[in-house]
């Protein structure tokens, strides 16, 4: 499927990102891993975004994403797995399913912490951040299964259901590290080693430059200028993943930045 604009993130950047998009009479498609996996989410009380005097983080996304869906943005339930240059635009993976877009405005937050010891190097041979798309290329074979969102549970299932061995760990405090000459060969968990064939990897939020080779970044944010955008043409960033302060209306104002910026890029496309 084909949109003017593909938003990565439901957040306050993100919704805001997709709802400039909307009012400049753009198609858009919003995807997020859930609102309860966003770090906003779990605030009891904020009094610092304005118009919203003392309510809770889980009060704001809500209202946040019931706007999006009443402007007619597309919010889809999933994780990206990848993000690619295309001619002309863009392709998004995520899950099984492959989109298409002419611009895209990344919002994916802030990861709680790097890649792991051996993840990038294994990164498809035995290590996936997608149990959808490949939890049945480990059918009968042990698994491991590191979840820091509110879905690892539902993903251990799949995995079962699937026929797969599956050890779980959710403790983000733990040292993990994915061991294998070539292919996934063990993961070891606080020092001990569980050998095993796949490895899946579920958090919050990815670094954005392990879904979009090329990315350009600043240490751990997405580097960009004051427009939003980044080093590829046609890709902005907004929010947490592009810088601190991690603050809800400073979320919110760059993504109607993004979302102005990428709007005038698409002008200039047709």
């Amino acid at each position: 499927m084909h949109y003017d604009g593909i938003v990565v993130g439901g957040g306050p950047a993100g919704i805001s990102a997709a709802l400039t998009l909307r009012r400049r009479n753009k198609t858009v498609a919003l995807f997020t891993g859930g609102l309860e996996d966003i770090p906003l989410y779990k605030a009891k009380q904020i009094d610092n975004y304005p118009g919203c005097p003392r309510i809770s983080g889980r009060e704001l996304l809500e209202t946040m994403e019931r706007q999006a869906r009443q402007e007619g943005v597309e919010i889809i339930s999933g994780r990206v797995t990848a993000l690619m240059p295309m001619e002309p635009g863009f392709g998004v993976a995520a899950g099984q399913d492959f989109y298409q877009c002419g611009a895209l405005v990344l919002c994916t937050g802030i990861a709680p912490a790097g890649v792991f010891p051996g993840e990038k190097e294994l990164l498809g041979r035995g290590v996936s951040y997608c149990v959808t798309c490949d939890g049945m290329l480990y059918r009968g074979k042990d698994v491991c299964l590191v979840g820091f969102t509110g879905q690892t549970e539902e993903e251990a299932r799949l995995l079962e259901d699937m026929g797969c061995r599956v050890k779980v760990f959710t403790q983000q405090g733990k040292k993990y590290a994915v061991e294998g000459d070539g292919r996934v060969e063990a993961l070891t968990v606080g020092g001990e080693r569980y050998p095993c064939q796949g490895v899946f990897i579920l958090r919050p939020a990815t670094m954005p430059d392990a879904l979009m080779e090329g990315l350009a970044m600043d240490g751990a944010h997405v580097a960009v200028g004051r427009d939003m955008s980044t080093n590829i043409p046609g890709v902005f960033a907004a929010g947490d993943c592009a810088g601190k302060p991690y603050q809800a209306a400073k979320a919110a104002g760059e993504g109607n930045v993004a979302g102005i910026s990428a709007a005038r890029y698409l002008e200039t496309k047709e």
